[in-house]
């Protein structure tokens, strides 16, 4: 619908019998995902040639190489032409952050933590990019607001202290309802856990502060590590003990992962 509109006036000039040979490749290395979107768009209508046809060569969460085919089909040239652009744009947005979730989860292989993702990602795409995130070895953070409760810094401000707001949280939610609480200081990481929080994110500390976190109230919680970190850093954090490292670049600010269609 946003691309196409009311029509294509480039490929509408094609003869209407004109079928076309057509393959989509990989042009970089990296993690797949979106093929079965990518499929999804280019596969034959039902009033199409019998001759039409999608074909699947490599699957989401597969490792490829530059050149290597991803799709292939037979379809009338005007729709081939029609639905490359949107095809390829899932596969390369979807691509970059399995590709890139798949580079992190590799850097902290041999340790106890998790890549996670975040919030921060582009409206309504959320659960492909979520999606995406899995297809690269990594795990999933709360949904949105309607399946976790945290507390940021914020919230504590509001209520007047970390306690005070585990309370109220305490007093409001299911008892089926996780709470996890952002803590700046190991002051307030002790005061969480005397609270009850069920999971503390570490937020912004350095590697130091956080590995006396975790050496302090091991088994008591599950800890979180998040902000600024990067692939040259998250090793070193990964290490500290915690058990989840959350990424905000794996869908806010990821680089595409490059693909063409070509026909034959």
């Amino acid at each position: 619908m946003e691309d196409v509109g009311s029509g294509d006036v480039t490929a509408g000039a094609l003869p209407d019998d004109l079928l076309v040979n057509w393959h989509i490749e990989a042009q970089t290395d990296g993690v797949l995902s979106g093929v079965a979107i990518a499929e999804y768009l280019m596969a034959p209508y039902g009033n199409d040639p019998e001759n039409a046809f999608v074909e699947v060569h490599r699957g989401d969460g597969e490792f490829v190489t530059r050149g290597e085919r991803i799709l292939s089909g037979h379809l009338p040239g005007r729709r081939a032409l029609m639905a490359e652009r949107t095809a390829l744009n899932f596969l390369m947005h979807m691509g970059g952050i399995a590709t890139l979730t798949d580079q992190f989860v590799r850097r902290v292989e041999g340790t106890n933590a998790k890549i996670v993702d975040t919030r921060k990602t582009l409206p309504l795409l959320r659960s492909l990019q979520k999606y995406a995130v899995r297809c690269g070895g990594g795990h999933n953070h709360r949904m949105g607001l309607y399946d976790g409760a945290m507390l940021k810094d914020n919230h504590i401000a509001a209520a007047g202290s970390v306690t005070k707001a585990i309370q109220v949280l305490k007093g409001y939610l299911s008892h089926m309802t996780k709470i996890e609480v952002e803590c700046e200081s190991l002051e307030q990481v002790h005061e969480a856990i005397q609270a009850g929080a069920d999971v503390i994110l570490l937020d912004n500390m350095d590697p130091f502060m956080m590995r006396e976190a975790v050496k302090a109230h091991k088994g008591k919680c599950l800890f979180e590590a998040s902000g600024g970190i990067n692939l040259d850093t998250v090793r070193g954090v990964a290490q500290t003990g915690v058990d989840l490292i959350s990424i905000g670049a794996l869908t806010h600010s990821v680089p595409a992962m490059n693909f063409h269609m070509e026909l034959e």
